[in-house]
């Protein structure tokens, strides 16, 4: 199995996948990273998935960072897709079946799983000062959060703001926006700069969920906001990143009304499910199966 990132040697997987390795039975399994810099050449893309697809060896590859890349330099390759896959536009899991090679897109549930795990019930159920969610980054990332914050019939945000410094993901996000059903009142806010970024969090309402959707802090050095940003009270600042220098995190810490929660539980849902695939597993949300790997996984965490 193969890991498609920018910084691979250093992610936690590298420990705990020879013991979830074990734990599931998948004797002689390794991984094997790939590191393309952020925004790569295409061919780059195209070649890592040609290669996939033509060794036998080769059963699949965890995407991060480069999701919306990948898709757009090697959609062609793909046999067979998901269809959220193909409207986001974005690969996050990459496995075969029956020599035919497949993608799909694993953000917007597991993103969904962690978000559920850290917010309590019926949290954007409230008056007409309800928490908003802040989501910095309109990436694969923001997109996939955003997917799950619209669903109908879920408790959902009644604003959700995404803000980036590059005006074309705006754009991108409008799009894909626009193809689905939502109550919540949806903001675009295009921050070239962190101070932007601090404005916008600091008008959220109490309560808000401000996400850090950029990869700041872990693919590169940083954080969206600066050190003088304000976050509105009993706001929860949570990060995607689990590992790096995670200032983001750091800036929530030093404020006490804020709760400050990393992307450990994203990270076990994610690589989880894209092993289920690549190795044809079942996984079951739930299941004491999950609940050993997560437990095999924290011993081995960095």
């Amino acid at each position: 199995m193969y890991f498609i990132g920018v910084t691979t040697a250093q992610s936690s997987i590298n420990p705990v996948f020879p013991k979830w390795a074990e734990a599931l039975g998948l004797d002689n399994a390794a991984l094997l990273g790939i590191d393309f810099a952020v925004h790569d050449e295409p061919h780059h893309y195209r070649e890592a998935v040609a290669f996939i697809k033509a060794h036998p060896m080769a059963m699949g590859a965890l995407v991060t960072t480069h999701k919306i890349d990948l898709f757009n330099a090697a959609e062609d390759l793909f046999d067979a897709m998901d269809p959220l896959s193909r409207s986001m536009g974005e690969i996050s899991s990459i496995y075969k079946r029956d020599g035919k090679l497949y993608g799909r897109t694993v953000d917007p549930m597991n993103g969904g799983k962690a978000l559920n795990a850290l917010l309590p019930k019926d949290y954007w159920k409230a008056d007409q000062t309800s928490p908003a969610a802040c989501i910095l980054g309109a990436g694969g990332a923001g997109i996939a959060l955003s997917w799950f914050l619209m669903q109908s019939g879920r408790d959902h945000p009644k604003r959700i703001m995404i803000s980036d410094r590059d005006p074309a993901k705006l754009e991108q996000m409008k799009r894909f926006h626009a193809a689905l059903e939502s109550e919540s009142v949806l903001e675009y806010h295009y921050c070239p700069k962190p101070v932007d970024n601090d404005a916008l969090v600091a008008q959220s309402p109490p309560g808000s969920l401000i996400v850090n959707a950029t990869g700041l802090g872990k693919d590169a050095p940083g954080s969206p906001l600066t050190g003088a940003v304000q976050f509105p009270p009993g706001a929860i600042a949570w990060d995607l990143n689990y590992r790096g220098q995670l200032v983001f995190l750091d800036q929530a810490r030093s404020q006490p009304h804020v709760r400050a929660v990393d992307g450990w539980q994203y990270f076990i849902y994610g690589w989880s499910s894209v092993i289920a695939d690549v190795f044809d597993l079942e996984i079951a949300d739930g299941s004491e199966e999950l609940a050993e790997l997560s437990r095999l996984a924290i011993d081995c965490r960095t």
